[in-house]
């Protein structure tokens, strides 16, 4: 089983940071940055579910949901849900994500939490 704590680790200290943060800083540009990564890690796990549920191909699957704009108050949770996904979908896809030629699902938990961090330092400049 793929140890996904290094994701769950900076998405819940991202996710922390963006409820405590004044309004000020959410409406400067933090909600959107924080709300465009949710919408990332959420695509990505549905990509990794819908392999998972294909045999490893995704392309025939259903257009990814995307995750709504529900406010610069909630960009927090968002985050940390959208990020609890992608880990539960990292840990579900083992092995198998790294047959017929997509990525690894540790190269797939390595470049979220780059997005992650990216996004963490974008949101709170």
């Amino acid at each position: 089983m793929l140890d996904t704590s290094p994701l769950t680790t900076v998405v819940e200290r991202f996710a922390d940071r963006l409820r405590a943060a004044p309004q000020s800083r959410l409406q400067q540009g933090a909600a959107q940055v924080a709300l465009e990564l949710a919408r990332e890690l959420s695509v990505r796990a549905q990509r990794l579910e819908a392999a998972a549920e294909g045999g490893g191909d995704a392309a025939g699957a259903a257009p990814a949901r995307e995750m709504p704009d529900a406010g610069i108050f909630v960009v927090g949770d968002q985050v940390a849900v959208a990020g609890a996904d992608l880990a539960e979908a990292l840990r579900a896809a083992g092995s198998e994500a790294g047959a017929n030629g997509a990525k690894a699902p540790s190269e797939v938990l390595d470049e979220a939490v780059r997005l992650v961090e990216l996004a963490e330092v974008r949101a709170m400049r």
